[in-house]
């Protein structure tokens, strides 16, 4: 399973989607659970306080666990902002006989503020949307990653083979 973990507008998203791609291209069975998919389909009660994203993350683990079982690979892409949560994930999967490979991918706050490809930095600065993730709300990165990216920095197809790199 690949945990891709990070801000919002990072690209955990197009990264699993182009990884997923090439797995699904070497004949590998391969499931999207997409952050903000998930919530809207499995948790639309849920807000954003730190219990309601731990929940919203063990729901994530659980449809994971379902895609693991059926022997295929789940690509997770959420925010995931707090570490026990990831931790637990990670204990689960680990725990179900499969492979758990965590992905920081990471990006400056200025970087991401220019990108806010859904306006949610703006609203944040503007006080309109609070609890966001890496503004005003913490983001716990990952001390022990499989991988760690920098979006800035390196393109995305860069980052999708050092993804498939250290899956292989």
């Amino acid at each position: 399973m690949l945990w891709l973990t990070g801000p919002p507008d990072a690209g955990k998203t197009t990264l699993a989607e182009l990884v997923a791609a090439r797995l699904r291209k070497s004949g590998t069975k391969v499931e999207i659970l997409d952050g903000d998919a998930v919530r809207r389909a499995l948790s639309p009660e849920l807000g954003f306080s730190r219990a309601d994203r731990d929940a919203h993350i063990a729901r994530l683990t659980w449809a994971a666990l379902l895609v693991v079982r059926l022997d295929g690979v789940a690509v997770v892409a959420a925010v995931s902002p707090y570490a026990a949560a990831r931790d637990e994930a990670r204990r689960q999967v680990v725990a179900a006989g499969a492979r758990f490979v965590e992905v920081h991918v990471g990006c400056p706050l200025a970087t991401l503020e220019k990108r806010d490809r859904k306006g949610l930095y703006a609203r944040a600065r503007n006080g309109q949307l609070g609890n966001l993730t890496g503004v005003s709300d913490p983001y716990e990165p990952p001390t022990a990653a499989e991988v760690v990216l920098d979006t800035s920095i390196e393109p995305a197809d860069a980052s999708a083979e050092r993804i498939w790199n250290a899956c292989s």
